[in-house]
């Protein structure tokens, strides 16, 4: 079965920007699915933020494999709600990846607990990434290092939690270097960062990326059942307890009571 995808876009930039209306003129989360797609491994679909809650419903998340997130001009626009929604599915598997600008959204500084900051210019400079984890699935079929001949750059520090994975990073030709693409677990879902992507170049358009990116939808699936039990945090009554143990003091709660949260 294939590996149930959506992507998700702003989708501001293209209406409101001439320039990235002519790079991408159904959408930037159209043209990263529709390459998705050419992978028969991965079934994608879009949704944006105009849509009725976020095109991100319960029954919706509930049958996602794996979320592609990109935004920029609109982070606080995100409702809380979906936020929510999303960050439970990840927890109980989803597996979440998040593109460029994405790092200031609401959901993956939700689930980084930092404040997800790094500099930035925008000079259209060269950006050289290299592998520097060449044996992870996401870099599979990627060079030794690639080139985006034009891209916005993100400089060091990135004021994100120390990845579980480094797979790739980041020259520019102004001299700055970044950790451009980062793996991290929550919960039982699989995160992975990768910073290429900004609206006025066409950066999707680009073969390598969108192979990392396959690759990164590959990586994060997880086939396991969702861990929904993650959310209980149940109250296990005494005479359930795995070894007879003999109630000792006094407690807030009744037996099964459920607790504070």
């Amino acid at each position: 079965m294939a590996i149930r995808t959506i992507v998700w876009g702003e989708n501001i930039h293209e209406h409101e920007n001439p320039v990235v209306g002519e790079i991408y003129p159904d959408g930037m989360h159209t043209v990263i699915a529709e390459a998705l797609n050419r992978d028969p491994d991965i079934l994608a679909e879009t949704a944006t933020l105009q849509e009725a809650g976020h095109g991100l419903s319960v029954q919706r998340l509930a049958s996602t494999d794996v979320l592609v997130w990109w935004g920029h001009k609109a982070h606080g626009a995100v409702s809380d709600e979906v936020v929510e929604r999303v960050c439970a599915r990840v927890h109980e598997g989803m597996g979440l990846i998040v593109l460029h600008s994405g790092h200031f959204a609401k959901v993956f500084k939700r689930l980084m607990g930092t404040p997800c900051s790094p500099k930035w210019r925008e000079a259209g400079e060269r950006e050289r990434l290299w592998t520097v984890n060449p044996g992870h699935p996401i870099a599979r079929g990627i060079p030794e290092n690639f080139v985006l001949e034009n891209e916005e750059m993100y400089g060091e520090f990135f004021a994100v939690p120390e990845p579980l994975e480094t797979v790739f990073i980041s020259w520019f030709a102004g001299g700055e270097v970044f950790r451009s693409g980062l793996t991290w677990r929550r919960g039982a879902g699989h995160i992975f960062y990768f910073r290429p992507g900004h609206e006025t170049y066409p950066t999707y358009h680009d073969a390598t990326v969108m192979r990392v990116i396959a690759n990164a939808v590959k990586w994060a699936f997880n086939p396991a059942p969702a861990f929904s039990a993650l959310h209980d945090a149940p109250n296990v009554p005494v005479e359930q307890a795995l070894e007879p143990i003999t109630e000792r003091g006094p407690k807030l709660h009744k037996a099964g009571e459920e607790g504070y949260k």
